[in-house]
């Protein structure tokens, strides 16, 4: 059985998964073994590690109260990285994919786990060398994880529109705003977590999938949103890393308001019915960005994402005043006005340039030395 650990309700983290890039052409590079050993050599306290192949990079945060504190340990994180990267001659990028990279020249970082997801998946591994965001809310327990991951399962388009920056993938624009889900959903664990009503039945769920030798532990589940029982949280792993440093706190700050608004209704409205259109809808998001078109199934209608959007933010003001988080609503609030998605701008930069290589060396730039032009301070 599974045990739940229980965490203060509305604590915060989040996981980064960073490109490591030339600055010959701005292709991805094995740089993940030379930069780990560098930040090895100074003892930092940071939780930065490697991914499963060795052009990536995962970083995460503490577990906050304050996303004003965990924007400042970002910042610190990304001074560590930079310094060091730049020793060895590296870039580091925020964004979804790379723009160009080929599948086939990745190679898998030499660890257990990650050689044992290659063994499985085969050239599937390779092909995950996309870059996500992950947001961990605190819950005092399973039951609560089991029906926050049901109400935010309502809002994962929002999500994906408000990070959506991988319109190019192997050299090509997709024409989506966030191509990265379609590695994802690759995987057959992937999607969303089956409509069990408590933590009871979801071990009931866990533990039978286990006996049939499927999974071994959570982590073989790549679903959109996930109890994180060891942890004591529900992870929200939909968003692409988006292309500033500071993005990140404003979509952590959206899952807080959200999970306030579910703790605080006492929301408990699990039902099938609510996952008839959750692929479709996610497609939307992922296709069109703010233009997606949502179909709500118990009301047989459909809206737009971006009305949408702006009526949650409006209902979601009184959550923000509680948790002391104005100033990141009205960002967002802002953010979804002006429809500012991170594709537009890498699109708008090859556009310009006509150079995916141009593309990867301003975002590399951006994500390293951008002072923060988003930041709500």
């Amino acid at each position: 059985m599974l045990e739940f650990s229980t965490s203060q309700a509305l604590t915060l983290g989040v996981e980064l998964e960073l490109m490591i890039v030339n600055r010959r052409d701005y292709n991805l590079t094995r740089g993940s073994d030379d930069l780990l050993h560098l930040l090895g050599r100074s003892p930092h306290g940071y939780d930065i590690k490697p991914e499963i192949t060795q052009g990536m990079i995962e970083i995460g945060t503490a577990v906050h109260t304050d996303v004003n504190a965990m924007l400042e340990e970002l910042l610190a994180i990304r001074t560590l990285l930079v310094s060091t990267a730049e020793k060895l001659n590296l870039g580091l990028a925020g964004g979804g994919s790379h723009p160009f990279q080929h599948w086939s020249e990745q190679r898998i970082y030499p660890k257990e786990r990650y050689q044992l997801v290659s063994e499985l998946y085969g050239y599937l591994a390779k092909q995950f060398t996309v870059y996500g965001q992950h947001i961990h809310i605190g819950c005092p327990d399973g039951d609560t994880a089991v029906r926050l991951t049901h109400y935010l399962s309502r809002y994962i388009p929002h999500f994906i529109a408000l990070s959506a920056s991988s319109p190019f993938h192997q050299g090509v624009d997709t024409l989506f705003q966030s191509s990265r889900l379609t590695s994802v959903n690759a995987f057959p664990l992937s999607g969303s977590m089956p409509c069990v009503g408590n933590w009871d039945e979801f071990n009931d769920y866990f533990r039978h999938m286990a006996d049939l030798g499927i999974v071994a532990s959570m982590k073989d589940f790549y679903w959109d949103i996930r109890p994180k029982p060891e942890y004591g949280t529900v992870e929200i792993r939909i968003c692409d890393t988006p292309l500033a440093v500071d993005t990140p706190v404003l979509l952590a700050a959206y899952a807080q308001m959200l999970a306030r608004q579910c703790f605080e209704q006492d929301w408990n409205d699990i039902s099938a019915e609510r996952y008839l259109t959750y692929s479709y809808n996610r497609f939307q998001a992922c296709r069109f960005g703010y233009d997606a078109v949502l179909v709500d199934s118990a009301q047989k209608r459909q809206s737009s994402l971006l009305e949408d959007m702006l009526d949650t933010l409006n209902g979601l003001l009184p959550q923000a005043r509680a948790l002391g988080i104005e100033a990141q609503h009205s960002a967002l609030r802002e953010r979804v006005l002006k429809r500012q998605l991170d594709s537009h701008w890498l699109r708008s930069v090859y556009d310009e340039s006509g150079s995916l290589a141009e593309v990867v060396r301003r975002q590399s730039e951006f994500w390293m030395y951008e002072p923060g032009a988003d930041s709500v301070h």
